[in-house]
């Protein structure tokens, strides 16, 4: 082949390179980047009594000065305004407590469901797998809601206790943190059930055999080499359960009271009860700049899994 068909050739394969690259990039520009820059602008404006309530719009009908106008009124007063307000900081604080909690339990929940999955026996795996995956089937709405049922003063678990008489008077359960925590973990159980298992399910019985060859006990092996080994599905369903835990809105609102304080529920009263855009678009920012270390973090798990898989 002539050196201008190997030119044409690899000009060819460097294009279709380029487009199957680009396809993400531009996908996530236009999903991602675009309606971030457009909340931050939000986040620099100043509420307005208008339509749409914050101000300054940009007027491109009076050129460079409406330009000029437009970025002379951007200002950082509503991200100085979130460090002044306690409600703001201590409602970051209560989500990350919240998320931390949440996912440790999750965690202790979901490992050993994860682990008699992975030790069961091959035909019985599928079944075990669809009924982890089952509660996908239904409205994530309903689901919470079915909670509120399950744990109010008359809902089942209160009647059933009753009726054991192990209580006298109906547990105060719902409009409490105790509620949020239970609603999460069941939520959320699915995400960290399923990255345990999956790496556990890969992992070589042999060297279980090994271990207990050398001497170690079941228990010593579990915890030499088991633990260790699982060590990166772990990691992925605490980034699972973590990441959205931490802007959960609907759980909090439906089963915790009015002295639970996540950002969420703060981000939504901001939005539609007070109508104040731009310090909700702040809250948001803020929100997505502390999602940001977890998620690279996660990432990077992932990306050092794969490159240990290959």
């Amino acid at each position: 082949m002539s050196g201008d068909g190997l030119d044409t050739r690899h000009r060819g394969e460097a294009l279709r390179k380029a487009v199957l690259i680009a396809v993400p990039y531009l996908w996530l520009v236009a999903l991602f980047l675009v309606p971030f820059f457009i909340v931050l602008k939000i986040s620099l404006s100043d509420i307005a009594l208008a339509r749409p309530p914050y101000m300054p719009q940009l007027d491109l009908s009076a050129g460079l000065a409406g330009l000029r106008d437009f970025f002379a009124g951007l200002d950082f007063e509503n991200f100085v305004f979130l460090t002044e307000d306690s409600l703001y900081w201590k409602a970051y604080l209560s989500s990350l407590q919240i998320a931390a909690v949440s996912t440790i339990i999750t965690l202790l929940v979901g490992y050993p469901i994860a682990y008699g999955m992975a030790r069961a026996a091959p035909e019985w795996r599928p079944t075990l797998l669809m009924l982890v995956i089952l509660p996908f089937w239904t409205s994530f709405l309903i689901r919470v809601y079915s909670w509120m049922g399950i744990l109010s003063n008359e809902g089942t678990l209160n009647s059933v206790l009753l009726w054991l008489g192990v209580i006298d008077v109906p547990l105060q359960i719902m409009n409490t943190n105790i509620a949020v925590y239970i609603g999460v973990v069941y939520t959320y159980l699915p995400f960290m059930i399923l990255p345990i298992y999956a790496t556990l399910d890969k992992m070589d019985s042999s060297l279980l055999e090994a271990a207990e060859d050398l001497g170690c006990s079941r228990t010593e092996a579990f915890w030499l080499v088991t633990l260790p080994l699982s060590k990166g599905g772990i990691i992925a369903g605490c980034f699972l359960v973590f990441i959205p835990t931490i802007g959960e809105f609907v759980i909090p609102t439906l089963l915790g009271g009015s002295d639970t304080l996540m950002i969420g529920k703060v981000l939504w009263e901001e939005f539609f009860s007070n109508r104040d855009w731009p310090v909700a678009s702040a809250v948001a920012v803020v929100l997505l700049m502390i999602l940001i270390i977890p998620i690279v973090l996660f990432q990077r798990n992932e990306q050092k899994q794969r490159e240990a898989e290959g």
